[in-house]
């Protein structure tokens, strides 16, 4: 048995379901009215946090020691970019609020939209491939002078295709 009291954690972010796979951190202690071990919870999480914050940490160090984050290998942002190129789900909250922002502040940008899926199987590589389309010149359309890519929030798991190493690389 578990518990959980209200005074050692916050409520979790998501509302446990039956079926939900979790990690827990705690102590166990002794129930005496039963007679029964209990895990007192202290810390709760979605089941893989912990393995993916690791799988993230071990990439990072690997692509670190390439040098792919040196500052010589950076560029320099445009001051006043006059095309920009945006790798995102054409129908998530994330690309609408991106153009509602950049037609209020910068009404002079062109904008490509190189659509993608940004959660799921493969949506890392739609999202690699989106990257080095906008980065490689081509007879469909002029250069742009920078690519956003983008997607609104969600944990970890929502987020993980965009920690996937093709998507650094590209």
């Amino acid at each position: 048995s578990c518990v959980i009291w209200r005074d050692t954690m916050q409520p979790p972010r998501q509302p446990l379901a039956d079926g939900a796979q979790v990690q827990v951190l705690g102590t166990v202690t002794v129930f005496e009215a039963q007679g029964k071990y209990q895990l007192r919870v202290e810390i709760l999480q979605p089941r893989g946090v912990g393995v993916l914050q690791a799988k993230f940490e071990t990439l990072k160090r690997k692509l670190e020691a390439e040098g792919l984050f040196a500052p010589e290998r950076k560029r320099p942002l445009p001051k006043f970019p006059r095309r920009i190129g945006i790798v995102t789900s054409p129908s998530g909250a994330a690309v609408r609020d991106m153009l509602n922002v950049l037609r209020r502040r910068a009404p002079w940008l062109k904008i490509l939209i190189n659509p993608v899926r940004v959660q799921g199987t493969g949506a890392a590589q739609e999202i690699a491939v989106a990257i080095r389309e906008l980065a490689t010149p081509n007879d469909a359309f002029a250069p742009v002078d920078l690519i956003v890519v983008t997607r609104g929030g969600g944990s970890i798991e929502d987020l993980w295709e965009f920690n996937e190493e093709i998507v650094a690389r590209a």
